[in-house]
């Protein structure tokens, strides 16, 4: 269990970083892409792996939700359906290892998929938009088994999603708003596990999420202004260095 579940006295550091990861989770959804990464890795290093994991998927539910909210009329459901099957045995298999494996050790695979997952966003950013990625079942299969384990370890499936969403030719809007179905059926499925089997989110964990939902409402329309004002090149560039050097802390 978290050990602040008994009590919402969180320590003034503690609180300002939570603060900035609702803020940093609702501008994610508005165009800051990548900004998540950097999430969780800080947490972890300060509540623990397991415990920072429950703690982050309340806030990224909520998210979810304004997402979908405001894209919810574009959405290409064939593809969920693909990734369904295999997304969910992704999950399965992160709770296992999860659940057999120490914080300390939680926290070190955590790393290991934040960077993977950071090298495949550079991969994908710097990609040929002509080079061809494949579609075949197969792609899908392995898109979803590890987006799904990479979700439930580190909450770290976007750009696993990405590159395959991308692969399928989607327009902007719909590849916005098939993303954000997603991720809030992925984040609801997973708030069982993580309440009955890791039994990482209870209610005063929980109370703390519904005092920054307005920090992350505030952070999704933050978004849309800053995105419009900052060069993209130097913020992913900052995003992948801060993400980088946290996810190393935690593997070393």
């Amino acid at each position: 269990m978290l050990e602040f579940t008994g009590s919402l006295h969180l320590s003034a550091g503690e609180w300002g970083l939570l603060i900035l990861s609702a803020a940093l989770t609702g501008m994610s959804k508005t165009g800051l892409q990548g900004a998540t990464l950097i999430i969780a890795p800080a947490l972890a290093i300060v509540f623990g792996g397991k415990e920072s994991a429950g703690l982050l998927l309340p806030m990224l539910v909520i998210a979810d939700v304004f997402a979908v909210y405001y894209y919810r009329r574009h959405a290409e459901w064939k593809y969920l359906f693909r990734l369904a099957p295999f997304t969910m045995a992704g999950v399965f298999l992160g709770i296992y290892v999860g659940d057999a494996i120490s914080d300390d050790q939680f926290k070190s695979l955590m790393g290991v998929i934040i960077l993977a997952s950071l090298a495949l966003m550079i991969w994908r950013e710097w990609k040929k938009s002509d080079d061809k990625i494949p579609d075949a079942w197969w792609f899908s299969a392995a898109a979803g088994l590890a987006g799904g384990f990479s979700t439930m370890i580190g909450n770290a499936a976007g750009p696993v999603m990405a590159v395959y969403l991308l692969s399928m030719r989607l327009p902007k809007n719909v590849y916005i708003g098939t993303g954000a179905w997603f991720f809030l059926l992925l984040n609801v499925f997973k708030v069982p596990f993580h309440i009955l089997v890791w039994e990482t989110i209870s209610f005063q964990s929980f109370s703390i999420n519904l005092l920054m939902a307005p920090v992350i409402l505030a952070g999704a329309i933050l978004g849309v202004g800053i995105i419009k004002k900052i060069p993209e090149k130097p913020y992913r560039i900052f995003i992948i260095v801060m993400t980088a050097a946290a996810a190393l802390r935690l593997v070393f």
